[in-house]
Parts: structure tokens; sequence; C-alpha cells
């Protein structure tokens, strides 16, 4: 059976423990961790770096908008510029956010099939994809001040596993699956949330049919059955 990459949840957990850690022995006086607090900064930016590549560059705009969110807090938490400065260049997020768009359409493959690979979007509203193709491929969903739900309950998968990329941003993914189905969740959640809704049963293969990947910022992503 091969090995599955750690999630970016994972790494996120792993981050704050470690985080954790050096904040308790600093608060307690065990050991003077205010050098390494300083770059802790960096380890979101490895973070972001993580997420990129785990999800072949399905997952962008998440991963980039922590990368420079962090990489901004590092250069400030090292006195190489100042907080004012760095605020002049927030719409390089707005940019990200755009960028991400296009890269999505462009890396869609053509579609044997007209609902082999979906994109909805839902800003200040709500978006409804359903497929029923035997052939899914994937799918991508952008949730921003709204929600998005996307329904395979009458799908089927050929070339395993299908890829959902989903971002989230004060807004909120529903992907609803066969309950039979094998999901893997690599959703990197920042005050966000990502969960597997569906009631625990035995699968009755260990292949993965889904992967779930994208980005939850004060949102959420779920899969139901």
């Amino acid at each position: 059976m091969s090995r599955r990459p750690l999630t970016s949840q994972v790494v996120f957990g792993a981050i704050l423990v470690v985080v954790g850690i050096a904040l308790l022995a600093e608060t307690t006086d065990a050991y003077d961790a205010s050098i390494l607090l300083q770059y802790v900064p960096s380890l979101f930016v490895l973070l972001g770096l993580y997420a990129l590549l785990v999800s072949d560059f399905r997952n962008v705009f998440g991963p980039v908008v922590v990368i420079i969110v962090a990489a901004a807090w590092q250069l400030i938490a090292l006195e190489y510029v100042t907080a004012e400065e760095i605020t002049q260049f927030w719409p390089l997020v707005v940019v990200a956010f755009g960028l991400s768009l296009i890269l999505r359409q462009v890396r869609s493959r053509p579609q044997a099939v007209q609902d082999t690979f979906l994109s909805s979007i839902g800003v200040f509203g709500g978006g409804q994809q359903r497929s029923t193709t035997p052939d899914f491929e994937g799918a991508d969903l952008t949730a921003l001040f709204g929600g998005v739900d996307l329904d395979l309950r009458e799908a089927g998968i050929e070339d395993r596993p299908a890829t959902v990329n989903a971002t989230a941003i004060f807004g909120g993914c529903e992907i609803s699956v066969p309950p039979e189905w094998n999901v893997q969740l690599d959703v990197l959640p920042i005050f966000g949330g990502a969960e597997d809704e569906r009631k625990r049963r035995e699968r009755d293969h260990d292949e993965v049919d889904l992967v779930v990947t994208g980005f939850a910022a004060f949102g959420g992503v779920s899969v139901t059955d």
C-alpha cells in the first residue's frame, strides 16, 4: 500500500505544538526562547510552500497568502522593514486571488464529458453543482462570503483519485459524496475548519477515491453524504 504524504493540517498542528512549547518555556522561565520565537513566521512560510507542493500546485491562493503574510511578518520581526511599509502592499493578496482563479482555468483539462470537471464560484451568494458522470475527474470550488455545494452522490471515478480544490473565505464549501468513498482531506485551515461529517463506517477498500485540498479562512470545507 502506498504511503500517503503528511497533510497540511498535520504539519500545521506540528507547528502549533512547537510554538506552544516555545511559549511555555518562555512564560515559565525554563528556557529563553525569545530568539526561537523571533523566527516563528518562517515556519508558516514553510507551511505555505509545503501546502503548494503537496497539492501539486492545485491549491494556490491560500498557501500563497500564507507565504506572503508570514514573509512580511518575518521581515517586520527582524526589523528589516516597518509595519507601515509593509501594509502598502496589501493589494498583492487581491492579485494572488485573481491569479489563482486564472490558473485554475488554465489547468482545467478539456472535458470529454460535460460534467467531468466542474468549476463553481459563490461570491456574496451561493452556487450549486451536480455531477452524474461515471468518470469524474475533479472540481474547483471558491466560496467568498458565500457558499458552494457540490453533489457527487451519483458520480463515479475511473482514474483514482479525483481531486477537488476548495477555497472558503468567510464562507463554506460542502461536498456530498457516496458513503462508500474513501476521502482524504488536505485543506489548510487558518481560523477555519475542514471535516468529513459522514458517519464512521468500515471502508471496503484502502484506495483513496477523492482528495479534497484547498484553503479555509474564517470558513469551512465539509464532506457529507
